[in-house]
Formats: structure tokens, C-alpha cells, sequence
């Protein structure tokens, strides 16, 4: 119910902005136009123009002249989901991140892979391998898989200058993610590659995220558990 002490134009934005957050219009969906929305709320063009604007200026919504006002992605969208890229968590420290490649090719996809992200065993997927240093120091090892017709460019991407979390925010239509968090031991594969002792206790995130009907990709983020603290908000 919305708050009756709330200015009109931040009615408006509340309502907008919680039927986005609760999926009401999905990504690139066409919104109430600004005639309905005075119908609705009984206020001028002016307030609602206000609120839609406002909305537009968080990267909410997208407005196009003369055909209406759609839905942003789900990254921009949810009070409740915040994928951070980690290159911004770094450099919001004041530190300087670099990604080192070590992998990043197509492959055929084992059953258990295929299934996870909703294609026929066997069939091409891209697998990219990188670990990424905050100031030198290795703090996540990125084990990633992502389905080509979701992403059909991402062996393209440097990863040196943008992460793949970047890459996927432009590239793809983020709707839902799923996480996994565990705190466990790395592989073998992992410990070498983040310098660390065999038995260090590590935090692994496994992450899947989705378009509105297909998997984007799988994503296993390890992180030494001395190195990196899990942090996140949520605004109800």
C-alpha cells in the first residue's frame, strides 16, 4: 500500500518502481503511458512527467519519443538483487584491479552443464578461466561458463580491460539470478592459481543468472577466505 504522505510525483515513482522490482514489466516491456498513469493517480501530466524522468535518470526506465516508456534491465531494477562487478568493488577501495586470463574458449558441454544452462549435452558452450588481483594480490578465481545464444560475442571480449560481468550487464537481458554461498577448501587448480595454501578455507559463490526464458551462465567465484568479505544492502 502506498505511503498517503508521499509527494504526487513520488507516489507515482514508488508504484512504478516497486511493480519493476516485483516483475510486473519485465525488461523491455512497454510501461503505463503518461495519460494512464494521470488517470490512475488523479495528478497532473507535469508530476507524472516528473516521476518517469526521475526513474530515467536511474537507469530504471528507458523513454523513446513518441512510443512510450519500457522497462530496464533486472541489474538496474531489483531492491532485492545486487550483482556487484568486481572490478567496481576494487576500485571503490581506491585499488587497482587487473584479470589475468587463463582460459577462454568454446567446449563441449558435459550433461550436468548442459542441463544447468539449458542446452543439449554436448553442444558448444564458452568457458572462460580468470583470476583477478586487488593491488598484486589474487582475490577471486573466475570459473565461468555462459550459454553462446545468450552472449554470442563473448569470446571477442578482452577480459583484460572489462570483466565478464560487464560484458554480460551490456550484452544480455539480466532477469533472475540464483546463488549458492559456501565457505570450503579450494581445488587444486584453484589454490594454485589464487597462491594459496591447499587447505585454505575459501568462500565460493556458485552463480547462475537468467533471461526471461534461458540461462546466461554458471559462474564458480572462489575467494580466499583472509582476502575478501562478502558485502551487500538492501533497500525494502
Amino acid at each position: 500500500m502506498l505511503t498517503p504522505t508521499l509527494a504526487p510525483y513520488a507516489r507515482v515513482k514508488q508504484h512504478l518502481k516497486q511493480g519493476l522490482a516485483s516483475g510486473r514489466w519485465p525488461p523491455g516491456a512497454l510501461m503505463p503511458s503518461e495519460a494512464e498513469l494521470v488517470a490512475e493517480f488523479g495528478v497532473s501530466r507535469m508530476t507524472v512527467n516528473r516521476a518517469l524522468r526521475e526513474l530515467q535518470a536511474e537507469g530504471l526506465v528507458q523513454r523513446t519519443q513518441g512510443v512510450g516508456t519500457f522497462a530496464g534491465a533486472l541489474h538496474h531494477v531489483s531492491s532485492t538483487l545486487n550483482i556487484r562487478d568486481l572490478h567496481e568493488e576494487i576500485e571503490a577501495r581506491g585499488h587497482r584491479h587487473q584479470a589475468v586470463v587463463h582460459l577462454q574458449r568454446s567446449e563441449p558441454a558435459p550433461a550436468a552443464l548442459a542441463a544447468q544452462l539449458g542446452v543439449a549435452p554436448g553442444a558448444e558452450v564458452f568457458h572462460t578461466l580468470i583470476v583477478h588481483f586487488d593491488d598484486g594480490v589474487a582475490l577471486q578465481c573466475e570459473d565461468r561458463y555462459v550459454n553462446p545464444a545468450c552472449a554470442p560475442g563473448y569470446l571477442q571480449a578482452d577480459f583484460t580491460q572489462t570483466t565478464p560481468t560487464q560484458y554480460l550487464f551490456r550484452a544480455t537481458a539480466l532477469w533472475r539470478a540464483q546463488y549458492t554461498i559456501e565457505a570450503t577448501r579450494p581445488t587444486a587448480q584453484e589454490a594454485q592459481l589464487l597462491a594459496i595454501a591447499p587447505d585454505a578455507p575459501c568462500l565460493v559463490v556458485v552463480r547462475r543468472t537468467f533471461t526471461v526464458d534461458a540461462a546466461i551462465t554458471i559462474a564458480r567465484l572462489v575467494h580466499p577466505g583472509t582476502r575478501y568479505q562478502l558485502e551487500g544492502q538492501f533497500t525494502p
